[in-house]
């Protein structure tokens, strides 16, 4: 899915189809992957034109092909509420770095689009941002924004340290060192959500990865963990805590239990799923990221102050 804007004013959601969709009816496909709508909803869209396959206005039942494109143009919607206030670690003329709060998407996805980082830093630093590291939407911290194209591909290339707080679920050793692959959740029905082992079958596609954590505190029932990155995978801290038995408290998909997260996307959690996971989101935050300039050579570090809820379980 992209998201795309007219001088702020349209929202145009596309998707390509690849193989996956291929073969799959225009109103199957819609209702199957953005389900913040109804069957009946997305029917109603697409015989009003407001979904379009190839600019062109089709039938519910029309069969998608590879390289087809789908456009819907949602118009004003209402959106989820967000955390909007943003804070600046670090601004000049090239850069900036943010520490973004952890209830906030970084780009429009879904409902969101005003209501995501994007937004909001666009209506002061125009439309040539580039976030060089990103983060998810319940995850807070810092976050570096390049203000022009040949600055974020100067720092895309450049080496950083990053560093993340993050509470857990049980009594965490004081040290490890967790390098191995990452790779899809075999027992998950969860297409997005992965598994981390020290060795991983040969025959699935995984990435390597390594991530070294260290305990700060904690109670016997709760770890608050300082992690550094060894490299930069989707979900490696927490699909790396979740396999090794020590979930991050507040999460969804890795947390205690994913119905959690499958709940969630049809707006369904229950006061006990709320009471179970304990944190409104998901308890990690990008604590500390170190990097040199990419015009100045200027040693940078930045840090983003600790949540205050994180020492409230400890």
């Amino acid at each position: 899915m992209k998201v795309n804007s007219r001088n702020g004013a349209e929202r145009i959601v596309k998707s390509s189809i690849n193989w996956d969709a291929a073969g799959t009816a225009l109103l199957h496909f819609l209702a199957g992957r953005f389900t913040y709508r109804s069957t009946e909803e997305w029917e109603k869209l697409i015989l009003d034109g407001t979904v379009t396959c190839n600019e062109q206005t089709v039938p519910p039942g029309k069969i998608l092909a590879v390289g087809d494109v789908v456009e819907y143009r949602p118009g004003e919607l209402v959106e989820p509420p967000a955390e909007l206030s943003y804070q600046i670690l670090y601004e000049d003329r090239d850069l900036l770095v943010i520490d973004k709060p952890g209830n906030l998407c970084v780009h429009p996805a879904g409902p969101f689009f005003k209501h995501t980082l994007w937004y909001l830093l666009r209506e002061k630093y125009g439309e040539s941002l580039h976030f060089v590291n990103r983060l998810d939407r319940e995850t807070s911290g810092a976050m570096i924004v390049a203000l022009r194209p040949e600055i974020a591909a100067k720092l895309e290339r450049a080496e950083m340290k990053k560093s993340y707080l993050v509470l857990v679920h049980g009594d965490f050793p004081e040290t490890l060192t967790a390098e191995g692959f990452l790779f899809h959740d075999p027992v998950s029905v969860i297409r997005k959500k992965r598994r981390y082992a020290a060795t991983a079958p040969e025959n699935v596609k995984r990435e390597n990865c390594l991530t070294t954590f260290a305990k700060r505190s904690g109670n016997g029932n709760f770890s608050l963990l300082e992690a550094t990155l060894g490299t930069g995978r989707m979900h490696q801290i927490r699909a790396t805590l979740s396999s090794l038995g020590y979930p991050v408290v507040g999460d969804k998909l890795y947390g205690l239990d994913e119905n959690f997260y499958l709940r969630q996307k049809h707006d369904a959690l229950t006061d006990a799923d709320h009471a179970a996971l304990i944190l409104p989101r998901q308890a990690l935050h990008a604590w500390k990221l170190a990097f040199s300039h990419p015009v100045s050579g200027e040693k940078i570090v930045c840090t983003a102050p600790e949540p205050g809820f994180f020492s409230n379980l400890i």
